[in-house]
């Protein structure tokens, strides 16, 4: 096994500062790049890292492609990034890729949109409570004036527990890198899926920016290992995918509301949960259809080692159209599935979620029965995950399982939580016997208001690419 170098490495890696519970992430615009060398120098002093790790505070800094570039980050190394990263969210084939079309198009987004302000800088504060958190926030934007940058846009989280706003327990699935904890066989995964410089599941190291070490004046980069006369800019770094999305969470209750009414037309809260815990995969708890496909039962809760092929081939516990099932699909994936090769091919397209919610929590019977205010805030997901490669992972996952109808022998279905839905709605299938149950007309529940590509860089590249304009 590798070693980690974990003073090298941002927090944010290693943890999801699950206990600060406040958060913004602030959006920068690089209007001064010889007065941001010095700022960056400034911040790597105080960038948690994941050998530190965060006390009752944390702080994290990433790059769009723009953003390295307008901090004179040379050709050579610009190149070495990956074509996603280097070609942004928002090209027309990333979009379809994506999902990003109609009304989820960037054109409509509020920031990372083509009519929007160019993000360079993702600063991402945390506290352990919002009074923190605002000393915080307050002295950072007292800095950037000198620092030759401009606030485009701050995004606040909201605590809602360790829920999402549907209700569900979230961050139950999460990956560990083989070099930063212990974890079950079925969420151990190399390193190098998500920090560049390692080896991936494929034993190789993932194309990362490599350039002359003569481009290296102050000596600060390591060797690439394997080019000794190249530095690695890239090691200890990974990319980090940001995406805004509003969760329509009052159409959500009231679609399965309607979808699940007695033969009188009263609801029914139980067929209700059901029909949306069959939806998402799992139980509100965060107990697996898989283990619990009856009822609810909390003491399942946490329960992640579990696979679908041979507890629950043919979807009816689970349904193979399942928001879970789809973004993970275990040992279900072909050339052999319930075997290890399976599991082992899943390895290869996994994500490390350090996302946050937005707004107000809203229960599901205020959902359904609650009047619309006129200022009925939004509500929502700030998405962010790690990877090592965005295309064989975070794109992979979102085009091919989510967003394909075709997935793993379905032929009409989307992601019914995330997909792309058509005007006239979309169709949820749940296997059953004798007969399945087809839901149709399922409005979106989720689109998008925002997002970018960044390149979350280790502490040594970021001494690097401070002194790019001293």
């Amino acid at each position: 096994m590798e070693t980690v170098e974990r003073e090298d490495i941002q927090g944010i890696v290693a943890t999801g500062y699950g206990k600060l519970v406040a958060a913004y992430y602030l959006l920068l615009a690089i209007d001064d790049p010889r007065l941001t060398g010095s700022w960056l120098a400034s911040q790597t002093t105080v960038i948690t890292t994941a050998r530190t790790g965060p006390g009752t505070d944390a702080l994290n800094v990433a790059f769009t492609h723009a953003g390295l570039r307008r901090l004179g980050l040379s050709p050579d190394a610009l190149a070495g990034f990956s074509d996603e990263f280097v070609e942004g969210m928002c090209t027309p084939h990333r979009s379809r890729i994506l999902g990003d079309e109609d009304d989820n198009s960037p054109e409509h987004w509020r920031w990372g949109g083509p009519t929007t302000t160019p993000v360079d800088v993702l600063v991402m504060l945390f506290a352990s409570d919002n009074g923190l958190l605002e000393d915080r926030y307050r002295a950072m934007v007292s800095t950037l004036p000198s620092g030759g940058l401009r606030e485009i846009d701050r995004l606040d989280t909201s605590n809602i527990g360790m829920r999402e706003h549907f209700g569900f327990a979230d961050g139950i699935s999460q990956p560990v890198l083989q070099g930063l904890g212990g974890g079950g066989p079925m969420d151990t995964v190399a390193t190098g899926e998500f920090l560049l410089g390692y080896r991936n599941e494929y034993g190789l190291y993932t194309a990362r920016p490599t350039f002359s070490r003569e481009l290296d004046r102050r000596h600060v980069l390591p060797s690439d290992p394997s080019d000794s006369k190249q530095v690695d800019l890239g090691r200890n770094g990974s990319y980090l995918v940001f995406r805004q999305l509003r969760q329509d969470v009052r159409g959500f209750w009231r679609f399965l509301d309607g979808a699940t009414k007695r033969p009188d037309g009263a609801s029914d809260p139980g067929t209700r949960t059901h029909l949306a815990a069959k939806m998402v995969g799992r139980w509100p708890s965060g107990a697996p259809l898989v283990k619990a496909p009856d009822r609810d039962d909390p003491q399942l809760a946490s329960a992640n080692e579990f696979g679908y092929f041979n507890a629950d081939r043919l979807g009816f516990a689970c349904p193979i159209g399942a928001h879970i099932r789809r973004s993970n699909p275990r040992d279900s994936l072909d050339p052999n599935p319930g075997s290890a090769s399976s599991l082992e091919v899943n390895r290869r397209h996994r994500l490390l979620r350090r996302g946050r919610e937005y707004g107000p929590g809203l229960t599901p019977e205020e959902a359904v029965s609650s009047p619309v205010a006129p200022d009925d805030p939004e509500r929502g997901l700030h998405f962010i995950c790690l990877n090592g490669n965005v295309s064989r992972q975070f794109e992979f996952i979102q085009h091919t399982w989510a967003n394909d109808p075709r997935f793993n022998g379905l032929y009409d279905d989307h992601d019914p939580i995330t997909g792309p839905h058509t005007p006239s709605g979309a169709t949820f299938t749940m296997q059953a016997h004798p007969a399945r149950k087809r839901i149709r007309g399922l409005p979106q529940f989720v689109s998008a208001r925002g997002g970018a590509y960044f390149f979350l860089p280790g502490i040594r590249a970021v001494r690097y690419l401070s002194g790019l304009t001293t």
